[in-house]
């Protein structure tokens, strides 16, 4: 009898694979940092393009608005068409539009531009994920590409603060959208070189499914961005999510139909999945909302400038990376469900710890560990809701897996935002900062905690029957 062991993998396609993921794991850096990097500079904004303050928000939001509505046709695309070229045409339209954006003489031209970024960064961004997946040689490899890119995903918005403030105070604020066209096209010109095509998946466009997730997961965010300014009973706050429940509700009885699906229903069957889902919505909304509390905190209380308080954040930034080092190694040992209730738990105590800050407080003293503490575990978040949110999926559908998983991710940032927000000014008194960010952070906490408690009806739940957990893209998902 012979057996036949499978070669190694050759130093050199080892580097390639390697060289190829940290290529698109730039890209999604340059992404996700986009949504914050302009924060700290939106006073300087607003005074050189005569913006009014509800049409400041905008600049936030058009970014947001488009790349939380577009992700699941993003993925979609990318299975249709083949991840690679869908990502560079993505990020094509990203570098464009960041151009654009800089150079950008009005107000509403820099709206329409960091819309129009939006829409390149949501047809880019699921093919980032599922392009790692798809990419590594085995499970340990694939472990390590989900953690990267969970470190990259979850520092996102403290390293766009970080590198916003220091464009800002050291150029002008248009650095904060012109930085992202020499490293996009560096991207793309080596892309083609490093990184491998997928397969196309032919077959006939899901265009009701497309316009139906598009229209309900934008009417959502957008419904929920205008809630803390218009109230949450306005017309226009109920009605607008009334449609996008709709527009879902429509989505999900066209999916049953079509024979080339935009959403795989099949990925809500597993529980694990769904649990992460959750825990993802809740922990992340509350980690975007508390990066802007502290925001307003460092500059409104303790008197940072844009460079300074951006800088504030770097702890927790290295924190992050150094945890996500470890964390394949943690959830090897403990398994991935426990890494998540581990995360959401110390994620949870970071925002009660930050709900103690008063006007007499320092950075040292009482900003500084709950940053330290809040990096440690959202690392482990990030690592364990993607992970979850990936696992027992069939590589012809990682695209829309990816899209989904980001999709949650975006919808969590904007409730998050949404509801903090409005508990922060509806407890606040105009014209003083620290007055509501208690009652602010302790909402924070209550989304975390849906986080947890998700995350522990995984842990607790008991398996029924025979059921594959395979982290491998061919596994079979029986759950």
């Amino acid at each position: 009898m012979t057996s036949t062991v499978a070669p190694p993998t050759p130093p050199a396609a080892t580097k390639a694979v390697g060289a190829g993921i940290a290529l698109v794991l730039v890209a999604q850096l340059m992404i996700v940092l986009d949504a914050a990097v302009v924060n700290v500079a939106l006073p300087r904004i607003a005074n050189d393009l005569e913006f009014t303050p509800a049409a400041l928000t905008w600049v936030l939001n058009g970014y947001t608005l488009a790349f939380g509505g577009l992700l699941l046709l993003g993925g979609r695309l990318g299975d249709v068409f083949g991840r690679r070229r869908t990502f560079v045409a993505g990020l094509s339209v990203f570098t464009l539009f960041s151009l654009a954006g800089g150079l950008a003489p009005t107000d509403d031209l820099l709206v329409i531009a960091r819309a129009l970024q939006g829409f390149g960064a949501a047809i880019a961004a699921p093919q980032v994920l599922a392009l790692l997946t798809t990419s590594a040689k085995d499970d340990a490899g694939r472990a390590r590409a989900i953690a990267l890119f969970a470190a990259v995903s979850s520092s996102g918005a403290s390293i766009g603060l970080i590198l916003g403030g220091i464009l800002t105070d050291v150029a002008s604020w248009r650095w904060t959208l012109f930085i992202n066209v020499p490293i996009g096209l560096v991207v793309l010109a080596l892309v083609g070189r490093l990184v491998s095509e997928t397969a196309r998946r032919p077959g006939r466009f899901d265009i009701v499914g497309a316009v139906a997730a598009t229209g309900g997961a934008a009417a959502i965010v957008w419904s929920l961005i205008g809630a803390p300014e218009h109230g949450w009973t306005s017309a226009r706050t109920i009605g607008g999510i009334a449609v996008g429940l709709l527009l879902l509700v429509a989505l999900v009885l066209t999916e049953r139909r079509v024979a080339h699906p935009l959403l795989q229903l099949h990925l809500f069957n597993s529980h694990r999945r769904v649990a992460a889902f959750i825990a993802a919505v809740g922990l992340v909304g509350a980690q975007f909302a508390t990066f802007y509390l502290t925001v307003i905190y460092l500059q409104g209380v303790l008197g940072m400038g844009p460079l300074a308080s951006g800088l504030a954040f770097l702890p927790l930034t290295l924190m992050i990376f150094a945890m996500s080092r470890i964390a394949p190694r943690i959830a090897a040992r403990i398994g991935m469900p426990r890494v998540l209730v581990l995360g959401a738990t110390g994620l949870t105590a970071s925002f009660l710890w930050l709900s103690t800050l008063s006007e007499s407080s320092t950075y040292a003293g009482a900003v500084l560990a709950p940053f330290l503490l809040n990096g440690a575990f959202a690392s482990l978040v990030f690592t364990s809701t993607t992970a979850l949110g990936l696992e027992n999926v069939d590589a012809a559908h990682a695209g829309s897996a990816s899209g989904l998983v980001q999709t949650m991710q975006q919808l969590g940032g904007s409730i998050g935002l949404a509801v903090i927000a409005s508990v922060y000014v509806a407890n606040g008194t105009p014209g003083e900062v620290v007055p509501g960010m208690r009652e602010a952070f302790y909402a924070a906490a209550t989304l975390g905690a849906l986080g947890i408690i998700a995350s522990l009806s995984v842990v607790l739940r008991r398996p029924s029957g025979l059921r594959s957990y395979a982290a491998g893209p061919a596994a079979v998902e029986v759950d």
